[in-house]
């Protein structure tokens, strides 16, 4: 259940009534937004009369949420989450950030040589594989450990925060001292252990997509996340499994405008395992920007070719280039800062 309040409420009154509700059992949520303030509860509210509550002169409105995600929705926090990683707002509607570097950590070489390059290009965030779920036992693993000191290196030469993928929950107290954005992988969207530990911290999770996975089963995991009390959640689009062959994925544009409508959290979009193909990156990236999505995470790769991860879809330093160029041209038109410009 919501209930609206008028700003103008006393503030003893508002604590008088929070405790009311908490005495009856009910989990309650503050939101306090610059025309009302939101009472987001859940448990069982049956118990509450509505009409009798709505005699209330400072109560405006309340509405009972019927989706299964409660925390998640957006009748539940009317306004959108805004999450700062180190100075960067990502879904602030005013800001299209961008997440850039190699699928993998190979060498401390690799990660500064495009840490460098896609910082000098535009982006605002590194990504780049430390520890790789690969759907065959015998493809690189990622340099785990190591690679995440590469990564830290990166951030120290460069000062660009870092995502990479967890992939279990013993690393959350080593992902959560050394990380910026904690990444979850579409394998691992209904980790449920692994999403209950990442509650139990403060630290922003990037929650991908999984490959079958519906909106609202991808809503519920951000939940289980949410409900253990870490309430920064960016959602991310990488594309479902379908009927096509053609592309490695098919990205789900209309997910977006979805999404944005169910739930108040930021929702990115990775354009690269969409397609598996680099040169539908580009496309791709410029569509998730005109159909609202706060960003992308996109791989880079000084030499694809020879990459020992996903070679086939990661631009090149001049593709990356080029296509910072088109998302920052493109971004006047829809009143965003690209931090290309």
């Amino acid at each position: 259940m919501v209930i609206v309040t008028k700003t103008t409420i006393e503030r003893q009154k508002l604590d008088t009534m929070v405790q009311d509700f908490r005495n009856l059992g009910l989990e309650v949520d503050i939101i306090e937004g610059t025309g009302s303030i939101v009472l987001g509860l859940i448990g069982d509210t049956h118990q509450l009369d509505a009409d009798r509550l709505l005699l209330d002169p400072d109560i405006e409105r309340i509405m009972r949420v019927q989706e299964p995600f409660k925390k998640a929705s957006r009748k539940f926090h009317p306004e959108a989450t805004v999450i700062d990683v180190n100075g960067v707002s990502i879904g602030d509607g005013k800001s299209f950030v961008v997440m850039a570097g190699p699928c993998s950590v190979e060498t401390e070489e690799q990660i500064l040589t495009v840490a460098k390059s896609v910082k000098s290009n535009g982006a605002s965030i590194l990504r780049g594989g430390a520890y790789k779920p690969r759907t065959s036992p015998y493809s690189f693993q990622g340099l785990e450990l190591e690679g995440l000191e590469l990564l830290k290196k990166a951030r120290k030469e460069t000062g660009l925060p870092i995502v990479t993928e967890i992939m279990c929950p013993s690393l959350v107290e080593v992902f959560n001292e050394n990380v910026d954005i904690i990444q979850v992988g579409a394998r691992n969207m209904q980790n449920f252990d692994l999403l209950k530990e990442l509650g139990k911290i403060e630290k922003p999770i990037l929650l991908k997509r999984g490959l079958s996975a519906t909106i609202e089963e991808w809503l519920m995991s951000a939940e289980y996340i949410m409900a253990g009390g870490n309430h920064n959640v960016i959602l991310c689009e990488r594309g479902i499994r379908t009927f096509e062959t053609y592309t490695r994925n098919t990205l789900d544009l209309s997910a977006i405008p979805a999404v944005k409508k169910l739930s108040h959290l930021p929702v990115v979009v990775d354009p690269s395992h969409s397609a598996g193909m680099s040169w539908m990156v580009e496309p791709l990236s410029l569509a998730a920007m005109a159909v609202g999505a706060d960003g992308i995470i996109v791989e880079v790769h000084n030499d694809p070719k020879n990459a020992l991860c996903d070679g086939a879809q990661s631009l090149d330093l001049d593709q990356y280039g080029a296509l910072m160029d088109k998302l920052g041209n493109m971004s006047v038109h829809f009143g965003k800062k690209c931090y290309k410009i």
